[in-house]
């Protein structure tokens, strides 16, 4: 959700009752401090932010959560155990989201609070295990250790959140239904072809940033797959440049966080330098309105959601449609 889970949609997430993350990997330190204060301006209620775990200013954003009282941090990718004890020794709840049952035995292990199960379904970077065999597989994993599981991928109504609950989930986590919202400040244009995509319309592939990723099938995405791996390099070390020019990160600071991505994850340089073209061409569709020259990350959800109700409305829908499929259970 970078690019897209900012100030506005947070705000209204948590204000209509849901508990909104401020995606903060595609900000400055100081765009996050701004963010925070902006978030707090039109809601009380309790929020998040998503942080990066190799991140060069993590400490200083761990430091800015603090001083703002923000009660959960979240990671998309496998924060350290350091990193943990830290958070835990401030109050501030952990939630990290796991694609496999030994990545969730490793993060209950070092003491994470909570944790968000991703099925294959997921959009943006995602496994190749399905929700239905993933949930309760992180669920069992998790019993009897007190780390409440959340399920996300594929969700997006009321009887979803029940069967989440059935595989024993204490909830769900939704990105794209999310995204197509009246609050969500993507460009009218990339949300009418988010619109019309089928359940068909998406694809996982690693032509991006050598990850699995789903997104839309574009012709973008199509050129990227024909493109021979060694010719997207250069234009991934192109896009580690604007990403620092346009995240106000120094390169020297860039470095740190591959060096880091790289000792932590057994990648390459090659691979280190194509991890910045997600964002990078996330931003093109998500901000500039350009989705022949970028990509739009989606769940598989995508071709069951045709409209963009308000925030609110989504969450009064879905717990009546939760309340209604329970009834009809008994």
């Amino acid at each position: 959700m970078g690019w897209v889970s900012g100030a506005t949609l947070t705000a209204a997430t948590a204000e209509a009752g849901g508990f909104g993350i401020l995606a903060s990997a595609t900000m400055t330190l100081e765009e996050l401090a701004q963010a925070i204060a902006k978030v707090k301006a039109r809601t009380t209620a309790p929020f998040g932010v998503n942080l990066l775990p190799n991140q060069a200013d993590l400490a200083k954003r761990i430091a800015l959560l603090v001083q703002e009282s923000i009660p959960v941090a979240s990671f998309a990718g496998a924060p350290s155990a350091a990193v943990v004890q830290e958070l835990n020794d401030a109050g501030i709840t952990s939630i990290v989201t796991v694609g496999a049952k030994r990545h969730a035995e490793k993060m209950v292990g070092i003491g994470v609070s909570a944790l968000i199960a991703q099925g294959g379904e997921g959009g943006g970077h995602t496994g190749s295990i399905p929700t239905s065999l993933l949930l309760p597989q992180v669920v069992d994993a998790c019993a009897g250790t007190g780390v409440p599981v959340i399920g996300a991928g594929g969700f997006y109504d009321g009887r979803g959140l029940v069967a989440a609950l059935a595989y024993g989930a204490d909830g769900i986590a939704m990105g794209t239904r999310f995204l197509l919202s009246a609050e969500s400040q993507v460009p009218a244009n990339v949300k009418e072809l988010y619109l019309k995509s089928a359940l068909t319309a998406t694809v996982v592939t690693e032509a991006i940033d050598g990850a699995p990723q789903r997104v839309i099938r574009t012709d973008m995405i199509d050129a990227l797959e024909k493109s021979p791996a060694v010719l997207r390099f250069p234009k991934a070390a192109m896009n580690a440049l604007r990403f620092s020019r346009e995240s106000k990160t120094s390169l020297l600071a860039l470095l740190k966080t591959g060096r880091e991505m790289k000792s932590a994850q057994d990648l390459t340089w090659a691979q280190v330098a194509l991890a910045a073209n997600a964002p990078m061409m996330t931003k093109a569709s998500m901000v500039d309105g350009r989705p022949e020259v970028g990509i739009l990350p989606t769940g598989q959800v995508v071709g069951a959601i045709g409209s963009l109700p308000p925030v609110a409305e989504i969450l009064e829908t879905i717990i009546a449609e939760a309340a209604a499929t329970l009834v009809s259970l008994r």
